[in-house]
């Protein structure tokens, strides 16, 4: 039977991650503070006012996040009118507003995905397979020029 020994530097980390996190109490901060102090080692603390302004700014963060999903879910057509529409409200509470890209016709998005296509024949990081499905697909939508 072969006795497992734990490496001293990976425990030191884990102390230290642990003294740094904002999610662990102050009571096991103190703990991972004495066993750092017990093995010679040193945690350098951060202050509690860095550690607020470090999770104000992670909020902040993720609040934008959320807020940018809440912004894409109202013109992906994936999502149901009504959550649609509880995105629309949620951005509206936030001062964000939200109009849906009407800004070109139709003509002009079908203008824009031959382009795509076209650009996809001339791109040397396109795969040979996909390069043919542009062929295919603009020879079907009308399109001679592949220029």
């Amino acid at each position: 039977m072969s006795e497992h020994t734990k490496d001293t530097a990976r425990v030191v980390a884990g102390l230290k991650a642990a003294v740094h996190n904002p999610n662990v109490s102050g009571e096991a901060k103190e703990n991972a503070l004495k066993r750092l102090e017990e093995m010679g080692q040193s945690a350098d603390p951060i202050t509690p006012a860095q550690t607020k302004a470090t999770q104000s700014a992670a909020a902040e963060a993720h609040e934008k996040n959320v807020l940018r999903g809440y912004k894409a879910a109202t013109s992906n057509p994936h999502v149901s009118e009504e959550a649609k529409k509880h995105a629309r409200e949620v951005l509206d509470a936030a001062g964000i507003q939200h109009e849906l890209d009407t800004s070109h016709s139709e003509e002009e998005h079908q203008h824009r995905v031959l382009a795509g296509y076209k650009a996809a024949i001339h791109n040397p990081n396109v795969s040979a397979a996909a390069k043919e499905h542009a062929r295919e697909f603009l020879a079907d939508s009308g399109v001679t020029d592949l220029d």
